[in-house]
């Protein structure tokens, strides 16, 4: 048995590997490459590149694109379905500063 020790952390653990090429990325949400194309020009996703200058995207990035690929089916143009995520995003993230800023304020309250 080998000794216990620490782990190596594997890349395909990391949910922002970029592990996925444009195709198979396309294959796996059941679109095209020149949707993921559009999403990168409207600045939704920007993918890494591998040495060869290819797209390589990662699952959280795969998770975004699934959600632009919802909006589009129900009749959202790409732009706006993109600029929808952004703000969604953007929103998310001001709640949870408010909630951060919250405890904080809470936790002075009580130590005062």
């Amino acid at each position: 048995m080998p000794p216990a020790g620490p782990r190596t952390p594997d890349p395909l653990d990391d949910d922002d590997y970029p592990a996925y090429t444009i195709g198979r990325a396309a294959d796996m949400l059941g679109t095209t490459p020149s949707f993921l194309r559009a999403l990168g020009e409207n600045r939704l996703i920007a993918p890494l590149r591998s040495e060869g200058g290819h797209r390589r995207y990662s699952r959280y990035q795969l998770r975004i694109a699934a959600r632009a690929r919802e909006l589009v089916d129900a009749g959202t143009p790409i732009e706006a379905a993109c600029r929808i995520i952004i703000l969604e995003d953007q929103l998310e993230e001001a709640r949870r500063i408010n909630e951060e800023l919250r405890h904080r304020a809470e936790r002075r309250k009580t130590s005062a």
